[in-house]
């Protein structure tokens, strides 16, 4: 099993945590949870494969997938009440989803030797698009776009980071950890600390 295969199980696992914490929140039944958690675990790196044109979507050469995203749904189905402050938990294990995710794709672009632009550009959309669809799914906003909120930055940083890491003759293994730290930091610290780019604020026009 390959060190990319190995992060996208890992991001499918806690992508569907996410998801049926969400689903929670949402008070759907038990299918509901098995929808949502799989629509956000495989969501983004459905679309990666798609746009990579790979021989196959990940989930359908190993539906094995699916399950383990349906099982965390039945999980936090019969576990989330456990939990006091289920949004908080959301968010947090949104964000190791992300920085796993976001290597995850990065590897995937660029072992098929992508140009530097197309592997920032698929590590991000693994990263951000299967929280996207289920934030809007369930009617939520979404965290991506939530003012103040580092996500999608977050997401092209790492990813520029094992660019770089690769450029300078770092492994292609090191370099996707360093990714996912680099990722993760930066969102940690925009949910801990606050920190985020600036917004832009409109003005009266001029007389």
């Amino acid at each position: 099993m390959s060190f990319v295969t190995l992060l996208d199980y890992a991001s499918v696992l806690v992508f569907g945590l996410s998801g049926a914490l969400v689903a929670s929140r949402a008070q759907l039944d038990i299918v509901g949870f098995a929808f949502i958690s799989c629509l956000t675990a495989v969501g983004g790196g459905t679309v990666r494969d798609l746009v990579l044109n790979r021989e196959q979507v990940f989930w359908v050469s190993d539906p094995n997938h699916i399950l383990l995203a349906s099982m965390a749904a039945v999980v936090v189905f019969f576990t989330a009440h456990l939990v006091e402050s289920r949004m908080r938990w959301v968010i947090w294990l949104d964000s190791f989803a992300l920085a796993i995710a976001v290597s995850a794709g990065t590897g995937a672009a660029m072992a098929l030797d992508k140009p530097a632009v197309i592997v920032v550009l698929m590590g991000m959309t693994t990263g951000s698009l299967g929280g996207l669809m289920r934030d809007v799914v369930v009617g939520e906003v979404p965290l991506v776009l939530k003012q103040g909120e580092l996500y999608v930055t977050c997401a092209m940083s790492g990813a520029i980071v094992a660019v770089s890491a690769v450029t300078f003759g770092v492994s292609s293994g090191l370099a996707l950890i360093l990714c996912a730290v680099v990722c993760w930091v930066l969102r940690a610290g925009s949910i801990a600390f606050g920190w985020h780019l600036p917004v832009y604020k409109s003005r009266p026009p001029r007389s």
